[in-house]
């Protein structure tokens, strides 16, 4: 069978000249929440690197959604900056995504400015942190923050937008019955459950009229007993179909309950408390050397780790699917794409080598990445910049150690 990959796609009103997009792993490099010269270069590798569409990752609609110092929150002040940067994505003859969210729950009052907030009231063991219930009336105006955003996303330059309901962000803190005891109309039923995610994509295709696709990250499962299930996730992606996106990503697990769930493999704990600073987080250092292996256990890596819960998703859904799990190697791509999935998404294989797409390409279909999933990119990014550990000048030996060992015990 003649492979897809290196094929043009067409996403809504979006033509991407293969069928790859570098997914929204967050980079962590926008520095007092504004685009960096690290982001511009980051993505415009990418972009040279042969991708059809690179995401910038976890952008939040507003102040109160921001969990990270270097992530971005929507506002005009950011578009010139962001124009720049989609410009050169252009140049390169890619697209340019962005993904937009709140992070609800999983933040602080002194990241976001406020006390956080949620689907409920409660205290977040993951942040951790007290949160607070959204009211009826602040619903409707992130509903319409979302909107905004998307404003602001076009005027940047924007091709796409994916709009982020899954993993334990605030979307999906309304979806699932974990994080919702609501009483109201959106809390209860998993039909009310889903009142808040209709109502930000309703006003998300609103903005984006007929020259944006949109894209939703959604999950296929929470990731423990008592969250969201396979057949209940199945009913969500049903109605984020019914509103008429143009692609959904199948992704799967809660930040703050089954983070391992998300990207598989072993959280290199060392390296995750050495970056993180001692007096801003002496507490979760302690936690992670006390019960950090009980808290964020390891879930053994395979190649294409969600494919065959996807495909129990593309047995039933019409929209375009886009896969995202795992993927290192072209000949894993070209089984995803020939089990139905018009596009495929990929983050380590990126970090690890921007230029990982024009490999495959000028390769033979069984071209791999070197990536060996130690996941010490994802230990770093909570506190600096995303970057592989290759890319490290001077590693201090006891996380060099760790790495070896993660990546001596991977599976395929």
């Amino acid at each position: 069978m003649e492979s897809k990959l290196f094929t043009p796609y067409k996403l809504g009103p979006v033509t991407l000249r293969n069928r790859t997009i570098r997914s929204a792993a967050f980079e962590n490099m926008c520095y007092g929440n504004k685009p960096s010269q690290d982001l511009f270069d980051y993505h415009t590798s990418v972009a040279k690197g042969g991708i059809g569409m690179t995401t910038i990752a976890y952008c939040a609609v507003n102040r109160s959604g921001v969990s990270f110092d270097g992530q971005l929150w929507m506002r005009p002040e950011i578009i010139p900056e962001l124009k720049r940067l989609t410009d050169a994505i252009h140049a390169e003859g890619a697209k340019a995504s962005i993904q937009l969210g709140h992070c609800g729950n999983m933040t602080h009052y002194y990241t976001c400015g406020c006390m956080p907030v949620g689907a409920s009231s409660g205290f977040n063991m993951y942040s951790p942190t007290i949160h607070r219930k959204l009211g009826k009336d602040e619903i409707k105006g992130l509903v319409e923050d979302f909107g905004k955003a998307v404003d602001i996303c076009r005027q940047a330059g924007f091709d796409c937008v994916e709009i982020h309901a899954g993993h334990g962000y605030l979307i999906s803190q309304f979806l699932s019955p974990y994080t919702n005891r609501r009483k109201d109309e959106y809390g209860g039923s998993l039909d009310n459950r889903m009142r808040f995610m209709r109502e930000v994509l309703a006003e998300v295709m609103k903005h984006a009229a007929d020259d944006m696709a949109v894209v939703v990250k959604t999950n296929m499962y929470d990731g423990f007993k008592s969250g969201l299930q396979l057949p209940d996730c199945l009913t969500v992606a049903k109605e984020i179909e019914k509103c008429g996106v143009h692609g959904i990503v199948l992704s799967a697990g809660f930040v703050s309950k089954a983070p391992m769930a998300v990207m598989r493999g072993a959280m290199p704990l060392k390296t995750l408390a050495y970056y993180m600073n001692p007096w801003k987080f002496w507490w979760l250092k302690a936690g992670l050397a006390m019960v950090g292996r009980k808290l964020i256990p390891t879930v053994p890596f395979k190649e294409a780790y969600f494919l065959e819960d996807a495909k129990k998703f593309r047995a039933e859904i019409k929209c375009p699917l886009i896969y995202v799990g795992g993927l290192v190697s072209r000949k894993k791509i070209d089984e995803v794409l020939d089990s139905g999935f018009e596009l495929v998404q990929m983050a380590r294989a990126l970090v690890h080598d921007p230029a990982f797409v024009n490999k495959m390409k000028e390769a033979d279909e069984n071209y791999r990445c070197g990536c060996k999933h130690s996941n010490y990119c994802i230990a770093r990014m909570y506190t600096l910049e995303m970057r592989c550990h290759h890319c490290v000048d001077n590693l201090p030996q006891k996380l060099q150690k760790e790495i070896d060992k993660a990546e001596s015990v991977v599976s395929d």
